[in-house]
């Protein structure tokens, strides 16, 4: 047996009985055809069990560290355990940008995309949607190429795949012309202005993060990153809805170092040095912590913040830091932001499931008239039966493994949980 290996947060040790590591395609492709049970694992970023398993844990990060930018077709071929931070610069330097990135350059891009991990920005969609094609080893050792121009509703069937149809070794990315974004920060904007002008607030710039500790109804920090090829009428300015501009960089949980974070005060910089809230240098904090997120119809999403304001006596003594971003709506059948314009409701809990629990439970309970989707590789407690409700497409994803997964060789307890079949 191996030593235990756990995940970033430490609060999920794997159950496999072997940790495998292969230095090349041929050699994970005779593994997995000669597995009974495997999973793959990224950068261990979630807190859920998604990627744990009985029998063989797979990591992808020894592969050739693959970044093709093909620039007649403006994308570019990753190798799948390759980190965003380990990317984006190649991409920049090649003259090209991603649509989007998420909190933290430090996930695998893979990991990302197969559990719906996401971005802000009205116009942006999952971290998923810019994927074009993507290769995965199948249950019998074979390599698969799933696209979006060849496969269709199959390809938009495997791109959230939760890791249940193989093991992916490589991505390729649409990409766009690179661009410099702004970033300010603004303190101590109202749930109330914020209930008044809420399509103001998230319209204002091309991403857009609200932070609050939920011990008042005010969000203590925004977050706004204005693209400077796309200018869209707004120029900081000391008050913004009366929010005051952060007279120096700041940290979304307080009393954190704030090195850790990307340039703010409104100076112009590359796309992905501005994006992600923390550099890739620094590790954002320590991972002692957990975190859960619920997507809700972006239609709904003031009254599910009024609810969750009506519990906030129940969240804040467990909270670190929450955060809310929009996501726009795609086809991905396993996407939190499937068929539909979304407000995604984050929270960074305190490292102590037996006090998060409950909390976690109020906070599902409060959320429960939304029709609530919860983010696969974060902490939560709603059963299958809810999940598969509010995830219309699961059946058809059941079938999909089926097909490409015939004896359930990548299955694990929560995926025969949530999805069944």
């Amino acid at each position: 047996m191996h030593p235990p290996v756990t995940n970033w947060a430490g609060n999920v040790t794997f159950g496999a009985e072997r940790i495998h590591r292969p230095s090349s395609v041929q050699d994970l492709q005779r593994l997995v055809a000669h597995a009974k049970r495997v999973r793959a694992l990224g950068t261990g970023h979630s807190f859920s069990r998604i990627a744990d398993g009985p029998g063989d844990l797979v990591s992808v990060a020894r592969l050739p560290g693959t970044v093709e930018v093909d620039t007649a077709a403006a994308q570019v071929r990753v190798a799948a355990g390759l980190r965003y931070g380990e990317v984006i610069g190649r991409i920049d330097a090649a003259g090209f940008a991603l649509q989007n990135l998420g909190s933290l350059p430090h996930i695998s891009i893979a990991g990302a995309c197969a559990t719906g991990t996401h971005g802000s920005g009205d116009t942006n969609g999952v971290l998923a949607t810019a994927v074009a094609a993507f290769e995965l080893v199948t249950a019998d050792g074979d390599v698969v190429t799933l696209s979006r121009g060849a496969d269709g509703d199959r390809f938009r069937g495997a791109v959230v795949g939760l890791g249940a149809l193989g093991v992916v070794t490589s991505l390729t990315l649409d990409l766009q012309p690179t661009y410099e974004v702004a970033q300010c920060v603004y303190e101590d904007l109202t749930l109330e202005r914020l209930t008044e002008d809420f399509d103001a607030v998230f319209g204002v710039a091309y991403s857009v993060s609200l932070f609050t500790d939920w011990r008042a109804p005010r969000f203590t920090q925004a977050w706004l990153r204005r693209r400077i090829d796309q200018p869209d009428g707004w120029v900081p300015d000391q008050r913004w809805l009366g929010a005051t501009l952060a007279d120096g960089p700041r940290h979304p949980i307080a009393g954190m170092p704030t090195v850790n974070c990307t340039q703010q005060h409104g100076v112009p910089g590359p796309w992905h040095e501005r994006l992600p809230c923390f550099r890739l240098a620094f590790t954002p904090s320590s991972g002692d912590e957990l975190q859960s997120e619920y997507l809700v119809p972006r239609d709904r999403a003031v009254e599910a913040l009024a609810a969750l304001d009506r519990i906030r006596d129940t969240i804040a003594p467990v909270l670190q830091v929450s955060e809310v971003r929009t996501v726009a709506a795609d086809e991905l059948w396993l996407s939190a932001a499937y068929g539909r314009d979304s407000v995604a409701l984050h929270f960074t809990w305190l490292s102590d499931m037996s006090a998060v629990r409950p909390v976690v439970v109020a906070v599902e309970d409060a959320l429960e008239p939304f029709d609530a989707r919860p983010h696969w590789g974060k902490v939560f407690e709603l059963g299958p039966a809810w999940v598969r409700a509010v995830h219309e497409r699961t059946a058809d994803f059941a079938v999909l493994a089926r097909e490409l997964d015939p004896t359930g060789k990548f299955r694990n307890p929560m995926v025969d949980r949530y999805i069944g079949g």
